[in-house]
């Protein structure tokens, strides 16, 4: 069984050297990096919570035990809102993520509440990956924007038309693409 958060302060103390993690980061392992960004993401968006992924009947089954809850929920006991949220920290959270990622409406099915939570989670990623988000909720797009590696474009629909606020015949954005 795999569990987030780790209990306990060492992720491994079963190694028998409490300083494993501290020891395996130094040597450049990534997983363990990647498993404490997934905890912090949790903590994030569904604090005191703890998600297990356990084998069932050869299947695997993802179980969340959220704070005040007497019992362990499975996924499909989950909201649609909280089962995106975790698809989106997968995509997110990704060890090899791709050179551009476009998302589309991450809002979709998330409780308010939510956003500024994924709006911390995609500015995190955006620092491994090219991100594009397009999105309808002015919460979502005011906590990214706060960054300053996030650049607002604005569309409007005009006559059926979508174009680019600010646009004309004569000139054309400025794109400020990142150096790799």
């Amino acid at each position: 069984m795999l569990c987030w958060p780790p209990s306990g302060i060492y992720l491994a103390g079963k190694r028998g050297h409490k300083n494993w993690v501290t020891a395996r980061r130094r040597a450049g392992s990534h997983k363990i990096d990647k498993r404490w960004a997934l905890t912090m993401t949790l903590e994030d968006a569904f604090p005191g919570s703890r998600l297990s992924v356990e084998a069932q009947n050869g299947r695997f089954e993802l179980l969340l035990q959220q704070h005040g809850l007497l019992r362990t929920l499975s996924a499909a006991e989950l909201s649609d809102g909280t089962l995106r949220y975790l698809l989106w920290a997968a995509a997110l959270l990704t060890p090899r993520p791709p050179e551009l990622m476009v998302l589309n409406e991450p809002e979709t099915s998330l409780h308010p509440d939510l956003l500024p939570a994924l709006a911390r989670l995609i500015l995190a990623a955006a620092k491994n990956t090219q991100i594009i988000v397009v999105s309808h909720a002015p919460q979502l797009i005011e906590e990214l924007t706060t960054a300053s590696i996030c650049t607002r474009l604005h569309l409007l629909k005009e006559f059926g038309e979508t174009k680019l606020e600010g646009s004309t015949l004569f000139n054309t954005p400025k794109w400020n693409w990142p150096a790799r």
